[in-house]
This record gives structure tokens, C-alpha cells and sequence, in this order.
């Protein structure tokens, strides 16, 4: 999952990183009911893998853990972000003259789906970028984003694939110089719902995310993360109380640092040292077989995974 190897027979493979909010805070809500975010995002070096080729006509496949959960016909199917991806990039390119002929995409899918670290949102974004490469065609990243941000509030940022900033309902991104570190994914297998997080949501003006200015220098950023919140952790806990299992277990663990992700079930834990954080999943994985024990680290900020500086 965090090589380099592509998946076979497919030209190109391109990896889509789950993606994990190191903090959400919401701080208000839109007459039309989108709501105001200000989250700190960063980047596994692990999640889905996307493969394509050029083919005779459009086929879509999947294998992976959880490929059961992508529907492959009937309504379910026209909805797949990676499928929306393709034809809304498709008829973008088309009305500018240029070819975007058949394809066949392949989803590898080893993320749990509704999990809060973003694999349909990440899958859509390297869709958009794999066939862009694919069709060799070039679009100006505001094109880009604009298609990106059609899909979903979180695909701009996965499109990004770097530790920032998102405001906004997703479309306002600043790049953060955020250190890289040994990450333990965890979910129960608990799928939680995003939208029915949201109405649970007492409060829906909170205080905005702050980053301590000595973060920013290189002091501890598990210590300035410990000011910081995700709003949507505890109405997500009272609707799936095994979420606060996870997070206590990942304290039991050693992590310096435990928070959930998104809009949940997925919680993560920050450790010292890769070592530690190994040592962590096995015990995890031994005690809790039925939980999803991703060991990862998340990305430096220098580079993103789609190779840009």
C-alpha cells in the first residue's frame, strides 16, 4: 500500500492518502446549511490506490479489504466519487477540445468507507489527476480545484495532499511546513454518518482554529495540537460510544497524542517514534482483531505524494 509498486496490468497507479484532521473547529453556518470549517489537515503515506488505462470503452473494477462496500451497478454506482470524477473532468475537457477517450479505472480500496479520513474525497482527487495524466492533458490548478471542489468539500484538499489549512467549506487552503509523524489509524468498523454528525451538532459557531505562532518555529506541535479541537469528536461519540474505546485504547498504547478524524469513526494516535508506534499496532491489532490498525506516517509538508514542490 506505501510502495511505489503499481497495481498490475494498469498503466498508471496513483495513491490516495487518507487524509487526517489534525483539528476541525466549526465556526459558523451558511444561509444555504454548507457550514464554515477551519481545519488542520495532513496526509498518510498510505490509503486507496487508484490504477488506469486507456480501454476500448469505460470500465470501473475494484479488489481491496473493503472493495464490498463500492457498489459496481445501480444507483449506488452512479454516485462513486471516482466515477463523478472522471466525467465531470471528461466534459470539461471535451467543451475545450481536447480527447478524453474510454477508460478503465480500478479502485484498490483499503480504507474503510465513512470513516473520517477522506477515502472517496482522496480516491476522486487522484482520479483527477491520474487522468489528466492518462489523457495528456493540462488544466491550471484553479480549473482544477473548481472541478475538485464540485465533488465535495473535501476533495480540494486531497487534491492538494499536503498539510495545510482548510477554510471555509473546504475551498480556501493554506499549506502548512507541518512535520511528518508515525501515525496509528484506528477504526472499529463502526461506519458513521457525516451528515446526521452535523445535525447532532449543538453548537455551530465555535471559537476559529489557532496555530500557535511557535509552531510555526519549530517548537512542539503535539503540544500546540492539544489547544486545538475537533467539534465534531463528541456528538460522534454519543452516537457511537465505541469511538471513546478506540481513543482510550490508543492512550493505553503509549501515543502522545489521540484525537478522531473528521467526522469520525476513525481515531488517530501520534507517536515519539516509529518503533513505539509499531509496537502499539501489535498490540491492537492482537487485542481488538476486529478493529482497522493502519500504522503509517503522515507527509512533511515539503513534498506532497503527487511530487510537487
Amino acid at each position: 500500500m506505501t510502495t511505489e509498486d503499481g497495481i498490475p496490468v494498469f498503466a498508471l497507479t496513483r495513491l490516495a492518502p487518507a487524509k487526517i484532521n489534525l483539528a476541525l473547529h466549526v465556526v459558523g453556518q451558511r444561509p444555504d446549511g454548507y457550514h464554515l470549517l477551519e481545519s488542520l489537515v495532513t496526509f498518510a503515506d498510505a490509503g486507496d490506490r487508484i490504477g488506469f488505462s486507456r480501454s476500448a470503452e469505460d470500465r470501473f473494477t475494484v479488489s481491496g479489504r473493503f472493495s464490498a462496500d463500492l457498489p459496481l451497478t445501480g444507483e449506488g454506482a452512479s454516485g462513486n466519487l471516482v466515477l463523478r470524477a472522471r466525467d465531470l473532468l471528461r466534459a470539461h475537457l471535451v467543451e475545450r477540445g481536447m480527447a478524453a477517450g474510454p477508460v478503465h479505472l480500478h479502485v484498490e480500496k483499503n480504507l474503510p468507507v465513512a470513516s473520517g479520513i477522506g477515502g472517496g474525497s482522496a480516491d476522486a482527487a487522484a482520479a483527477l489527476v491520474g487522468l489528466l495524466e492518462l489523457w495528456e492533458a493540462r488544466l491550471d490548478r484553479g480549473h482544477l480545484q473548481d472541478i475538485a471542489l464540485k465533488l465535495g468539500a473535501d476533495v480540494p484538499m486531497c487534491l492538494e495532499g499536503r498539510p495545510l489549512i482548510a477554510r471555509g467549506i473546504g475551498e480556501q487552503l493554506e499549506w502548512l511546513p507541518l512535520p511528518s509523524f508515525p501515525v496509528l489509524l484506528v477504526n472499529p468498523l463502526s461506519a458513521v454518518s457525516t451528515p446526521v454528525i452535523f445535525r447532532t451538532l449543538t453548537n455551530k459557531t465555535n471559537p476559529p482554529l489557532v496555530i500557535p505562532r511557535g509552531a510555526l518555529s519549530g517548537s512542539d506541535w503535539i503540544e500546540a495540537l492539544k489547544h486545538m479541537r475537533n467539534d465534531l469528536e463528541p456528538p460522534a461519540r454519543l452516537l457511537e460510544p465505541t469511538i471513546g474505546a478506540v481513543s482510550d485504547t490508543l492512550h493505553e498504547a503509549g501515543a502522545a497524542f489521540v484525537r478522531m478524524s473528521g467526522s469520525g469513526a476513525t481515531c488517530f494516535g501520534l507517536f515519539e517514534t516509529a518503533d513505539e508506534r509499531d509496537a502499539a499496532a501489535a498490540v491492537l491489532s492482537t487485542d481488538h482483531p476486529n478493529w482497522y490498525v493502519l500504522a503509517c506516517n503522515s507527509v512533511n509538508g515539503e513534498e506532497d505524494h503527487y511530487g510537487r514542490h
